[in-house]
């Protein structure tokens, strides 16, 4: 299987407030492997604000994707382009988010009911970068959710030049409920992207919702392209240890969460001596002993950081407490061999 079939096979979903640089610092010190996405960035904040502050990563953040947010053609062509020259993997447009705030903009989850523009979106992305570009939807909008209404859309995103299509298996209610609600309430069906995937072989398919464990995960693989897990791969990090030899056959960068905990304390260093605070970033580290012995003594110690600003003697701390109760490594699941390069 080339690189590029092998490439999206396991995805961290963008996620507001979550998938900061370093949120995808501190989970590729657990999977090399991982394709990580930057937080939806709307064409506004980096055409009008401080792109420097939404763009900047560090480069073991590779690979890595830039999700933007934003209807027009002409600003999602410039930010794209931008995404190129700050080094980015690909470049995303966010066509499934159902919040009040993007509605209002005039992008997300509502865009599906405007194929024709996102195409003109994409074909502009496309025009202005030689990055891989991509789109993340839902399987549709309100009462439109035939399974020919997803086809549809696909069918203009593919035409325009959009190479990867990642699907929420759930439509989006843009009025009544909210976006924690919209990943819960709406019912997943699967079915829906697995048979978009077997009607347009031509097009590249991940799935996304409802993703819980790494096994779960996996029985979606063969059909599709990849897999995409959100806020399970926030709760419970050394969930993507599993990730580099189960889906592409090689040695995850780390053995141990210790191992973890002291790879980021020389980040935090680095990150304090430029202003950085403490808690941005052990905020995302909570779950790393998620389910293990002292596992909640470690969260509340980390929570600490609010109120701490010696970021390495709070990781010193973290590991005397966790260094005498046995982590052995969790036994890897089953190769899904079909997964693997040849």
């Amino acid at each position: 299987m080339s690189a590029s079939a092998l490439s999206h096979r396991f995805c961290v979903a963008p996620m507001m407030e979550h998938t900061d640089r370093h949120c995808r610092y501190f989970l590729r010190q657990i999977s090399a492997r991982a394709r990580l996405y930057t937080e939806m960035v709307t064409t506004g904040a980096l055409l009008h604000g401080d792109a420097h502050r939404h763009l900047a990563f560090d480069a073991a953040e590779h690979p890595v994707a830039l999700q933007l947010g934003g209807s027009d053609p002409a600003a999602l062509a410039h930010c794209a382009a931008m995404a190129e020259d700050w080094g980015y993997d690909e470049v995303n447009l966010n066509c499934g988010c159902p919040s009040d705030r993007v509605q209002g903009g005039g992008f997300g989850a509502c865009l599906m009911r405007e194929p024709a523009l996102v195409a003109d979106c994409v074909a502009a992305m496309r025009a202005a970068t030689r990055l891989p570009v991509t789109v993340k939807c839902r399987i549709g909008v309100d009462e439109q959710d035939e399974p020919a209404f997803l086809t549809d859309f696909a069918d203009a995103v593919a035409a325009a030049g959009c190479e990867l299509l990642i699907v929420h298996a759930r439509k989006a209610w843009l009025k009544g409920l909210s976006p924690k609600q919209n990943r819960e309430i709406p019912p997943l069906v699967y079915e829906r992207v697995h048979a978009l995937a077997a009607a347009r072989p031509d097009l590249r398919v991940v799935i996304n919702g409802g993703l819980d464990t790494l096994d779960t995960a996996c029985t979606q693989l063969g059909a599709l392209d990849g897999v995409m897990l959100g806020r399970t791969a926030i709760d419970d990090p050394w969930l993507l240890h599993d990730v580099d030899e189960c889906l592409y056959a090689s040695t995850p960068p780390t053995a141990t969460r210790e191992a973890v905990l002291l790879r980021m304390r020389d980040y935090i260093a680095r990150e304090q001596a430029a202003g950085t605070r403490v808690h941005a970033i052990t905020r995302h580290m909570l779950g790393l002993y998620r389910g293990q012995p002292r596992g909640r003594a470690f969260r509340r110690l980390l929570g600490e950081a609010t109120r701490r600003d010696d970021g390495t003697a709070l990781i010193d701390e973290a590991i005397a407490l966790m260094r005498d109760v046995p982590h052995p490594l969790s036994a890897p699941s089953a190769p899904i061999t079909e997964t693997l390069p040849a």
